[in-house]
């Protein structure tokens, strides 16, 4: 895809400091990192969001991912990674890829970045669960 920038990473026509190459995955270094060490890991081929990856590359992904998360906090001092994707919505490139930022207790960065919310009860918990549990049955 011509105009994507992270395929043009992953071509070398635009620039990025590439971290690991492994088969159908590449990881680099986010331009505009959370902190200092903020990997992207992205199929090499154009894979909009999560649901549009063929699951043969499932596997290959997250292995990168678990890879680096294992990584990157040893290399950098951190003590942990938070691993996160955004899918469509909040996803400032539309080619799938999957963060992996170093953490640190106390680092300032605070859970998820919007607010929480809470069930009504017991029962619309439930409600909510069976209409997953019935989309997930019709597949």
């Amino acid at each position: 895809m011509g105009s994507c920038v992270f395929c043009g990473i992953v071509g070398g026509s635009a620039p990025a400091e590439i971290v690991l190459r492994a088969g159908p995955v590449v990881a680099f270094l986010d331009a505009r990192p959370l902190f200092k060490g903020h990997v992207l890991v992205v199929p090499s081929d154009h894979v909009e969001s999560l649901d549009d990856l063929d699951l043969a590359l499932v596997a290959p992904l997250f292995a990168a991912v678990q890879r680096l998360a294992s990584v990157v906090p040893a290399a950098l001092g951190a003590e942990g990674t938070f691993v996160a994707v955004n899918n469509r919505v909040s996803q400032s490139v539309p080619h799938l890829h999957v963060h992996v930022v170093p953490r640190t207790k106390g680092d300032g960065l605070r859970g998820f970045f919007w607010p929480r919310q809470k069930y009504d009860d017991a029962v619309e918990m439930t409600r909510v669960a069976d209409t997953i549990r019935d989309g997930l049955a019709r597949g």
